[in-house]
């Protein structure tokens, strides 16, 4: 079969078609396994559990031994040779540990659907090679298909920067689509986390949200929402009022743990938001976090002043959202009567200067650790600047990736015992 086309694929099908290929001519004395890991349950291959799979294998790889190849459907290929394939079986056999409660595991005996296939590369060569130009030529069409699908997402970005301005009357129609639509697939979490200098993350709450990109692409892709900002501000306005229902619905949105989410301060006033917290068990107003615009708060102090008495007289906390490196020794949250505050990461923080880093120490010493949120950091350069002022707590994508591998060192520790509890009971059968 000719490759020509499949060379062009950067994927780990391709480079698997590659290695095989060139295994043709030394196939002796080796071997190959087969994990099928897309067929365990969708919670079960995770990132980080395919992560801590492939790990198994890290020796086998170093040592010049066998090679791993990890392709999309989560599958693993491990080609080794023979002299480790005790080592390899062990590996096989941890992982299986790893997923020893799945039904693909619990139900094998008596199914024909195998976690693992095992081959001789010389004898099993021609079954194991149509198995993975089939998984190539599947890479190869899934990839012309992402790629049909990402130029739509382009010309559609581009007919939205460009396209029906937000008047009223679109507005209204907007409004009133939203006043029908589930949007309970479009409210996204991300964790705020107390990060220790050892980058491992605590949880301490969540935010949720209604993705604007997303309801944009979803329900109005011909609509450009920013181009009025009153009229979008209003917009904002419908979408509160659609959060704090959904938040009274324990089968619309998980609202596990201590959590916040962002409204205007008209929400705050209105009789949706009284209907809202008349709903809310009293214990629980004290684990949730309002978050406010300072643009909105300083629209309208009066109302803020009132609003945020009202709030906190029933036991919400108040967060001060959205400063900045120009704003964080201006607006003072303390005056402003917020409980917390967040300071939007960007690296003109650390080029602001030694005068700005102590401004910021001293907000943080004077209202301690628990007050100030470093939000939107995406690399480490974020984490370590916090540090560096005392800031103890961090939101953004880097902080939920290490959220990701704080997981898989758990599952790593969970196999651990798994596997040193199955030696023990192995020794007392041996006793």
């Amino acid at each position: 079969m000719a490759i020509s086309s499949e060379k062009k694929l950067p994927s780990q099908e391709n480079l698997l078609l590659e290695y095989m290929r060139r295994l043709e001519k030394h196939k002796e004395d080796r071997k190959v396994v087969h994990l099928h890991l897309s067929l365990l349950r969708p919670m079960n291959r995770r990132e980080q559990h395919i992560r801590t799979a492939t790990g198994n294998f890290e020796n086998i790889v170093k040592s010049m031994d066998g090679q791993v190849f990890t392709v999309k459907n989560s599958d693993i290929f491990v080609i080794y040779k023979k002299t480790v394939h005790p080592q390899v079986e062990t590996a096989v056999q941890q992982i299986r540990y790893l997923f020893d409660d799945d039904p693909l595991i619990v139900e094998e005996e008596h199914s024909d659907k195998k976690f693992a296939s095992w081959y001789d590369a010389e004898q099993d060569f021609d079954s194991v090679l149509q198995t993975v130009q089939g998984m190539a030529h599947a890479e190869q069409k899934r990839q012309i298909e992402v790629r049909g699908r990402m130029d739509a997402r382009a010309a559609l970005k581009a007919r939205q920067e460009q396209g029906e301005p937000l008047t009223p009357r679109v507005l209204a129609r907007i409004e009133t689509a939203l006043s029908k639509a589930d949007l309970s697939n479009l409210v996204r979490r991300q964790f705020i986390c107390r990060v220790d200098s050892n980058m491992v993350p605590e949880q301490i709450f969540s935010e949720l949200f209604i993705s604007i990109k997303d309801l944009r692409e979803t329900m109005i892709p011909d609509v450009n929402l920013v181009a009025n900002r009153w009229l979008f501000q209003h917009l904002t306005t419908t979408l509160d009022q659609r959060m704090l229902s959904m938040l009274t619905k324990t089968d619309g949105i998980s609202i596990s743990g201590d959590i916040s989410f962002n409204v205007n301060v008209a929400t705050l006033l209105n009789p949706e938001f009284q209907s809202f917290d008349d709903k809310i068990a009293a214990g629980r107003r004290g684990a949730m976090i309002i978050e406010l615009q300072k643009e909105d708060i300083f629209c309208d102090l009066a109302s803020y002043l009132f609003a945020r008495d009202f709030v906190q007289e029933k036991g919400y906390r108040v967060c001060l959202d959205s400063l900045t490196v120009q704003t964080i020794d201006i607006i003072d949250r303390e005056r402003l009567g917020a409980d917390i505050a967040k300071l939007i990461w960007h690296t003109d923080l650390v080029d602001g200067g030694d005068e700005l880093h102590e401004k910021i120490r001293k907000i943080v010493k004077r209202g301690g650790p628990d007050r100030l949120i470093l939000c939107r950091c995406d690399n480490r350069e974020a984490i370590d600047f916090g540090h560096s002022v005392g800031i103890d707590l961090f939101q953004g994508r880097y902080v939920e990736n290490l959220i990701v591998e704080d997981g898989r060192r758990r599952e790593l520790l969970k196999l651990k015992r798994r596997i040193e509890r199955s030696e023990a009971d192995a020794y007392l059968d041996e006793e």
